[in-house]
């Protein structure tokens, strides 16, 4: 069996996860990698040598998060709805250690200029674009943080930009320390990117880990061999208070074959305390 590449890890220290688990496909349409018959055994076995405290999902159709929700374990739960009108089809969830972790407080939004409409897109976007909130509470360090999970268009790069724009202006109003997680469909030196981070608000939580236990690989990975020259077009993005002790991508193969078409991004964070919240 493949070693994890970390694995639970103790407080203070949190693992945080973001995985693009590539939305079931129709058998007609998909690829046969993309299977989900296959696939399904695949994600299960990464996710429970992986036990991240807090995961951050994208492309999940209801019954893959539910899939998702199983193998992470009973002391999980999960917040995020289908972006569509009902709320039904694909989300972006998010999946916390409720032993670890206390939920504050949560919201769903669609990425658009209605946000509180769902199913809206008015920036270019064709397919809805959703951001999921929420404010944690650390039971083992009682550190309150944010966090954010989002998938952003892979077709208009004006709804890209206009999408970062909205989280880098919700961590900035939170006034909380925080942690983004998505699919940005950006690579580095993308102006989505460079409008998430301007101003150091948030910071690029590859660059800024004290350790690197992987290649830097581009994170589409196509149920191809990792590639180097690819982009990282999935992020973990953090304020600059949080300390990033290590990061990985997870290029590792799973009884077979890779659980995605994308490759998951994995750190492990400490979250400072606040003495007082704004």
């Amino acid at each position: 069996m493949t070693a994890p590449l970390f694995g639970a890890v103790a407080a203070p220290d949190l693992h945080v996860m973001t995985l693009n688990v590539r939305r079931r496909m129709p058998r007609l349409l998909g690829r046969p990698a993309d299977s989900w018959r296959i696939r399904r055994a695949r994600v299960r076995t990464l996710l429970r040598g992986e036990h991240p405290a807090l995961l951050g999902v994208q492309e999940a159709l209801p019954d893959q998060a539910d899939t998702i929700g199983t193998a992470l374990g009973a002391e999980y739960r999960r917040i995020g709805h289908g972006r569509q009108r009902g709320p039904r089809g694909e989300a972006c969830p998010m999946f916390f250690d409720a032993a670890r972790l206390e939920l504050v407080d949560w919201t769903q939004t669609a990425l658009s200029d209605e946000p509180d409409r769902p199913g809206s897109a008015s920036w270019g976007n064709l397919i809805p674009r959703v951001l999921v909130r929420a404010v944690l509470r650390d039971r083992a360090t009682d550190a309150t943080f944010a966090a954010f999970n989002t998938h952003l268009d892979v077709f208009s790069g004006r709804a890209r930009v206009r999408g970062a724009e909205e989280i880098r202006r919700q961590v900035v109003d939170l006034r909380l320390p925080a942690v983004v997680m998505g699919d940005l469909n950006a690579g580095p030196d993308s102006p989505a990117v460079a409008g998430l981070l301007r101003d150091g608000v948030l910071v690029d939580a590859w660059r800024a880990a004290g350790e690197r236990v992987t290649a830097e690989w581009g994170t589409y990975g196509g149920y191809r061999e990792p590639r180097r020259e690819r982009d990282r077009i999935d992020w973990i993005v953090v304020t600059p208070d949080v300390d990033v002790r290590s990061a990985g991508i997870n290029a590792q193969r799973m009884l077979g074959g890779w659980p995605s078409d994308h490759l998951a991004v994995q750190t492990v964070l400490r979250v400072p305390r606040m003495e007082s919240l704004p």
